[in-house]
């Protein structure tokens, strides 16, 4: 019997977690909800490194490792490449393609938070879309500006950041709405290739609403790559039969 161990992170890895047997194990970081309808056992936390994981994968016999990860979750992606190797198993990975800018898109790359603070400064109303990582900078709000934050629960924000906890997939009139009602100027995005959040896209599309777009970062190579959840699947299904 082949034991999977699925790391997830991405709306796709949920979907294959649901075609898993109880033998194998959905991994989940513990950020956002954990299903409770799963036939699969599921493990929540991390595992200390790729040395951990590789503990990990040894003690539960782990005949391949799936890697559903965000993809900026860049860090986990080189430990789960980095613990297959060091376990002797394959390590698979979900990756799938990242958005392209249309011709009436204003998109503008940043590598890291400094770029994309210089980027912002044209702007007013902004609106970001890259989780909970700006609550680190509240307090770098500068006075002529206004922050909305959208994240998957609400944080406490300021005077000059309203946090708003909202989860996908999320529809293009709520989009016009939110971009209408807030006057939002620019909209900073992570390029994570999910249709369930393309929807901001177009809207600053109809509006020619700047966007900055956070670059992807450089992932380690695996056994195999797939670009969707139906070759996934496909795959997964020849190997544990």
């Amino acid at each position: 019997m082949k034991r999977i161990l699925l790391l997830g992170g991405v709306t796709e890895a949920l979907a294959i977690a649901r075609t898993l047997g109880p033998e194998h194990i959905y991994s989940l970081a513990g950020i956002g909800r954990i299903p409770t309808d799963l036939t699969c056992q599921i493990r929540v936390g991390g595992y200390g490194g790729a040395e951990g994981l590789a503990q990990f994968i040894g003690d539960q016999g782990i005949d391949l490792l799936l890697d559903a990860t965000h993809p900026y979750a860049a860090q986990i992606s080189r430990n789960a490449a980095s613990a297959a190797g060091l376990s002797g198993i394959p390590c698979w990975a979900l990756r799938r393609p990242a958005w392209q800018a249309q011709a009436a898109d204003d998109w503008r790359e940043v590598s890291d938070w400094a770029e994309l603070i210089q980027a912002l400064k044209p702007f007013r109303r902004p609106l970001f879309t890259l989780g909970r990582e700006p609550l680190q900078h509240l307090d770098e709000i500068p006075p002529e500006q206004f922050w909305t934050l959208r994240a998957l629960d609400v944080y406490p924000g300021n005077e000059r950041c309203e946090v708003i906890g909202a989860r996908g997939p999320f529809l293009i009139d709520e989009e016009r709405a939110l971009f209408e009602q807030r006057n939002i100027d620019v909209l900073i995005s992570k390029n994570s290739g999910s249709s369930a959040t393309e929807p901001k896209l177009e809207v600053a599309r109809e509006r020619g609403v700047p966007v900055i777009v956070l670059k992807r970062p450089v992932l380690p190579e695996v056994t195999r790559e797939f670009l969707t959840l139906e070759e996934t699947l496909g795959a997964l299904s020849l190997f544990i039969s």
